[in-house]
Formats: structure tokens, sequence, C-alpha cells
């Protein structure tokens, strides 16, 4: 590793390096914690930065990543060889533009193209709030946002990316957000796969997070939120949100649903949209203006990231355009009668929400849903924790209004989570953006039920996790198209291989070689297997008819038939109705297939 990246992670003395292979883990924040994740590795002497968020509950600089944890001197792009951003959401790239306009990263940012399409909205309306409501003075400007941006390199899912010749990055669905991505960083034959936030359960707009099978990373860094939850039955929830709102504007109540500007409006958008179109209400339910908008744009530009349910009915009708939900005026507030109001942003930390929230609160006929986590600091989280009277700005409020918590928030829970991990199989486990407590119950959860190691640091705390020291070979071409060309499967996802690693004794290297050609070079002894199997008759042309599908290239010989290069020889056993079947060990898990196709039985 060279000196300089040495000290990146994180900030203080020099310290003695493994001598072994090692990834390192530094939050900058979201370590135990939840709000503005950003999270730097070291892999493979590569520096990568994990999500670059903004903490929702502070006003000061607590509210940035602890960026002094990086010991960068006056050159940070040097340093640090990427960022990542997982998706739009303002606790994951909040302090994009104050990293790189006012600290002065100059690096590539890489996010899909849903994330770069609508992080500058949110970034815009969020700097709105803080400098012109607020008179935030420390805070990145309009040009700040779209200079960022210029930085940003939009991918698609799945797209292998070269950051550097041995650094790679790919992303995979997330589900959570339009545009939410979990990202796998390869180099030097180790991985770590960084999950951002994520769902596991699909919902009524876009649909459950996948990777692809078997990626066994040797680090998975993975969103706690509810780390400690399993969520009761969907369906369940959906109706029990129906009949709370229902009641209270039936009781002449207003209800204020604070939401962030995509995700779970849509959702619950969908939900009530076809509840007053099922039972013909006319009380007027409201949307922040131009939200609606938005969201048509960016989910007509981006369909292909929505569930299947929205991909097949979008050309006939737009599950957005809806005829009962309109957009929200100010004034509008003050009018008498029920209403329901969706309004960001979700925590109850600024913007309309906020102020509509200031005006209702003090009637006990009204009524306030939380769908989401609120992260501890916010007023959302204040109302959820049952507190009667808030200070908000100079004046105290009695709150009055029913407060109803039901999470739809589109988080992996504790089952997710799990579930994930059994499908990854990672060799270590890491849980950020969650609470301590929570993280604790899962982590003794998971090395229980996995037996592997779970870490879950707080901010500003080291990690150095160990992993298996890898030799890279180069494999010859005409190795690979052999291996390829012996393959009985047509999608070629697997393939067997053998080869024999040889050692250059004259300048120490090693290189791979066909099995073969060791045997008559070294006069060593190609091990080989066989068993007798039972056929109703010896019939090699209709033998051969029947394994054509398994391999092509087959060969009819005099006693019998060559497969797959002579790895599987099919020969006259003792027994008129009797095969002798000589293979090689790598050809063990095709014999079932050729067997079926043939009629045979193994000999007892």
């Amino acid at each position: 590793m060279s000196k300089s990246k040495q000290t990146l992670l994180p900030n203080g003395p020099p310290r003695k390096l493994p001598d072994t292979p090692y990834i390192d883990v530094i939050p900058l924040g979201a370590g135990q914690d939840v709000g503005r994740s950003c999270i730097l590795i070291n892999i493979n002497k590569h520096v990568i930065m994990l999500d670059c968020g903004m903490h929702m509950g502070y006003s000061d600089d607590r509210r940035f990543p602890d960026f002094n944890q990086i010991n960068i001197g006056s050159n940070l792009t040097r340093h640090i060889d990427c960022v990542i951003i997982s998706h739009f959401h303002l606790d994951h790239c909040g302090s994009l533009p104050f990293f790189t306009e006012m600290i002065g990263y100059d690096g590539p940012v890489y996010m899909t193209y849903p994330t770069k399409s609508i992080a500058p909205v949110l970034l815009e309306d969020y700097r709105k709030i803080q400098v012109e409501y607020k008179g935030d003075s420390n805070f990145f400007t309009t040009a700040m946002i779209k200079a960022c941006m210029r930085k940003c390199i939009p991918i698609d899912l799945e797209q292998v990316v070269d950051v550097l010749p041995d650094l790679k990055i790919q992303p995979f669905y997330a589900g959570h957000v339009l545009g939410a991505a979990m990202f796998l960083i390869t180099s030097g034959g180790h991985s770590v796969l960084y999950t951002g936030d994520y769902n596991m359960t699909p919902d009524r707009h876009l649909g459950a997070a996948h990777v692809s099978p078997g990626l066994k990373p040797d680090l998975l860094i993975s969103e706690s939120t509810y780390a400690s939850t399993i969520r009761d039955c969907k369906r369940a929830r959906e109706r029990d949100f129906l009949k709370k709102v229902h009641e209270a504007v039936k009781n002449g109540g207003k209800v204020l649903i604070p939401v962030f500007a995509l995700g779970r409006a849509q959702e619950l958008c969908i939900l009530l949209e076809s509840y007053w179109d099922r039972l013909k209400l006319d009380i007027p339910i409201f949307i922040s203006a131009g939200l609606a908008e938005k969201a048509n744009q960016y989910y007509r530009l981006f369909i292909n990231w929505t569930n299947e349910n929205i991909k097949n009915t979008f050309s006939e009708r737009n599950m957005f355009d809806f005829k009962h939900i309109r957009p929200f005026d100010n004034k509008t507030a003050e009018s008498p009668g029920p209403m329901v109001l969706f309004s960001t942003p979700g925590m109850l930390h600024g913007g309309q929400s906020l102020q509509v929230f200031k005006k209702w609160c003090e009637d006990e006929k009204n009524m306030i849903i939380m769908p989401g986590y609120c992260v501890a600091g916010t007023v959302g989280s204040r109302v959820v924790a049952g507190e009667k009277r808030i200070q908000i700005d100079d004046r105290t409020y009695d709150i009055k209004l029913q407060v109803q918590y039901m999470s739809f928030s589109a988080h992996a829970d504790a089952k997710g989570i799990t579930q994930l991990i059994r499908q990854v199989e990672p060799r270590n486990v890491m849980f950020v953006h969650g609470e301590n407590a929570k993280m604790e119950f899962l982590k003794a959860r998971v090395e229980k039920e996995f037996h592997i190691n779970v870490y879950k640091p707080a901010n500003g705390e080291r990690v150095t996790i160990l992993v298996p020291e890898l030799n890279t070979f180069t494999v010859p071409r005409a190795m690979y198209q052999q291996a390829l060309a012996t393959d009985s499967h047509p999608h070629k996802r697997v393939v067997p291989f053998e080869a024999a690693i040889q050692e250059n004794k004259d300048n120490r290297t090693v290189e791979l070689v066909p099995v073969n050609g060791v045997i008559e070079d070294e006069y060593l002894y190609n091990v080989t297997y066989s068993e007798y199997v039972k056929v109703e008759s010896v019939d090699w042309a209709h033998f051969s008819k029947k394994l054509r599908p398994i391999d092509p290239d087959h060969q009819i010989k005099d006693d019998g038939l060559d497969l797959f290069c002579s790895s599987i020889l099919l020969t006259h056993g003792e027994e008129d109705d009797h095969l002798e079947v000589i293979f090689d060990i790598s050809r063990t898990a095709t014999l079932d297939r050729i067997y079926r196709a043939i009629g045979a039985v193994k000999c007892a």
C-alpha cells in the first residue's frame, strides 16, 4: 500500500499494517446511527467513499459526515479513487455538493441514472429551506449543486465499470426508491457489497432487491434501520391505514401524512386513490404542489425501474395520474372541513409539512400519520415518541392531534436482512445505518445462525478485516475455449475446468497449463473413475441420438461413445445389458443427466 493511502483511514498516527490482505472500513457517518451515511473503505490499496449524506436531526456541523477523519492534506482527489452514491435520499447524498465544491474532491462520483436525475432536485429544495428560510450561511449554493452533478457519472444496473484497471464496481437493484442500488466493489480478487438502503419485499410500484447469485463477497455492508423488527402483514397495515384515515375525515378532521418526494408518496397515493374510488368518497386529498408532476415525469422516464404491474399497465393507464388527488396550495391549510394532505419532507424537519403541522397540531380532531422512520432530533421523531409539548422556532406547541405511526418504510426488516445474507453468502458482515441496541440484537442472531463475524463500528471507529490471500492466474485462450466447448449447459454460467499449476523454477513464476501436457511431460498419472450401469439393450446409435442435446460434439467409436473430449467414455460392460462408464472427477455432476437420457440405472 502506498504511503498516502496508508494514513487515509483514519487521521492519526501511523499504524503497523497486517502482513496478509485486508479490508479497512471506517464510518464517517451512519455508524451506530441513522443519518449522514458515509463509509470509507480501503480494498487492495484503493479507497472508496460509499455515500455522502446529511443528518436531518442537526443544523450545525454535525449534520455533515466527519470529514476530519480523513488525513488528506491538500490533495483530496489523489487519496480517494471514487465516490459511490446509492440513492437520492438526502441522508445518503445531501453532503455531496459540500464535499466536492467546498472541501474540494474532484474525482469521479458514480450513481444510477434515476439518482442523477432526481438528486439535484432534492438538493435544491433542501438548500432553499436551509438558506432562504433558515438563513444558513455555511451551505452550498445552486451553482455548487450544478457543478457537483457535472462530476457525477450515471451507470446502468449490473453494468461493470472499470474505475481503474484493477478496481471494478457494479450496481444491483435495491428496491427502496426509484434508482436505488446496491454496489459490488471488486479489486484484486476481493470484494465488498454495499447495500445502501434496500427492501427485500416488493410493493405497489417497485420490485424487491436482487443481486446475482453466489456473489460471496469478503464483506457485506448492510443497512440495519429495522434490525430488530419483523414487520406484520403488509395488507393488514394497509387496511389499518385506510381505516384510520377514513375515520378521521369522517369525524371532520384533517389528516397530515409527511412523506418524501418520491417513494412512499406514490405508494400511499396509489393505495388511497383506489380506496376513494371504491367507496366513491368526495373528501379532498392533496399533495404538495409540483410533487405529482415531478413523480409522473420521473416514473415515465424510468419505467423500467418499477415493478411488473406498473410496467404492464403504463401504456394503457398511468397509475400516477390521480383523479382524487390534487396539488396543494398553502392557503388551503386554513380551509374548514376535512381533508388529507401528503406533504414533504417526511421527518417534519422543515418545509411545508412542518408549517402545516404547526397549524393543525393543536386540534384533537386532526391526525398525523408518520409512515416512515424519523431520525433522532427531528420534530417527527419527537412526535412519534409521544411528546405533548414541542418547541418549534420561537413557540411551544401543545400536541393535541392524534398521532399514528405506521411503518410503510421501504427498508429491509430483520427477516429481509438475513434473507440477503443467505443469498449472497458473505465471509463477513458489517451493520451500519441503524441504532446500536438494534444492531446488537441482529448481530447476535446472525453470528449464531451463519457462524460468521459481524461488525457494527461507531462513527470514527476503524475495522480491519483480514481476507484470504489470493493468487491470480491468466487462463490461456485455448483452455478457456475448450472449457466452453465441453459445457453441457447452453447458458454457460458455470463450466467444468481442469488445469495444472506449474512452477517455473528459473524465474519463480507459476502458470496454468493443460493437465494432459503435464502428464506427458512429467510422467504423472491421470486419475479416472469408473462405474457400471444397466440398460435395456446396448444401442450406440440410439444412445448417440439421446445424448446429442447434452454434448452435440460427442463421437461414436467402435466400442462406445466419447463425450466431452474423452472426459466421459461409455463402453461395453461385462454383461450384455451393462455399460462401463469411465469419467474424470470434474464430470461427476453430468452423469445423472446422461443416465436419465439413455435409461441407465447404476448397478448395485
